[in-house]
């Protein structure tokens, strides 16, 4: 995205001050260009003629100002009033935090409306040039939070799973929740995790894995259950974490929907 400005001067350099001005940026920035549209004249005998010179100056936004730029729109054809958007550009990632007392309304069910304006923002800030860069919105740590959520959940469905035998069907989620739920799961030994669906209806599902020691021991279960001398209930304890264990790589390395190709 690119923003523009035409000013005239006595001189070149007079002009290309006006325009930068104009946008707001010093003539020495790096992200603008400029083109010479008229040269200056002189008066011919001091009285007749003579034009000033007129300079084009382009201001080249980066990806992170021109995602933080779309941003904004959306915000302000929300009529959403004192919501504050910053954004920092680091390792080619590019993180908007959106703070603000009507933050709700861009979250949205489950996250949805976020989710949406992160894969929108990301389409823009990636047209600007041809190396990627990830997007991530945030607002009022929500991400972290979800991210606990899907991880407790995904434990304990898991756990579930290995002690019954049975399996669990989640919600439909966007592949970077699906990756969070299946590495929460590769972590519990007796259990595993698939997708299943297709597009905006694919979901994880968590079962018992048939491939693992904990599950086959034995039992209609799966798993034998361990009872004391005197017929007290079964001693059951949850299965042991597996940090070895390597999760699905759902969602990739890029972020909430992988990368976007132009």
């Amino acid at each position: 995205m690119l923003k523009e400005a035409i000013a005239v001067g006595a001189t070149v350099e007079l002009a290309k001050e006006a325009a930068c001005k104009e946008l707001g940026v010093e003539t020495f920035d790096d992200r603008i260009e400029f083109e010479i549209i008229e040269m200056q004249s002189k008066k011919v005998l001091g009285l007749f003629g003579g034009r000033p010179a007129k300079v084009k100056v382009t201001l080249k936004q980066n990806a992170a100002q021109t995602a933080e730029e779309f941003i904004k729109k959306i915000i302000k054809s929300m009529d959403l009033n004192d919501i504050t958007v910053t954004t920092k550009d680091e390792d080619n990632i590019i993180t908007i935090d959106i703070e603000g007392e009507d933050v709700g309304f861009i979250i949205g069910r489950r996250g949805e409306t976020l989710d949406a304006l992160q894969y929108l923002a990301c389409l823009a800030a990636n047209r600007v040039d041809s190396s990627y860069k990830r997007v991530v919105i945030n607002t009022g740590d929500y991400r972290e939070k979800r991210e606990k959520t899907l991880e407790s959940l995904g434990r304990r469905l898991a756990i579930k799973a290995a002690k019954t035998g049975r399996k669990s069907s989640l919600e439909p989620m966007n592949p970077y929740e699906r990756r969070i739920i299946h590495t929460a799961v590769q972590k519990v030994n007796g259990a595993t995790s698939w997708s299943e669906g297709e597009n905006m209806n694919r979901h994880v599902v968590i079962g018992p894995d048939g491939k693992s020691k904990d599950y086959n021991r034995g039992g209609r279960g799966g798993r034998r259950s361990n009872y004391s001398r005197r017929g007290s209930k079964p001693k059951t304890s949850a299965p042991a974490p597996n940090p070895d264990r390597k999760p699905l790589n759902e969602g990739g390395e890029h972020g909430l929907y992988g990368r976007i190709d132009k």
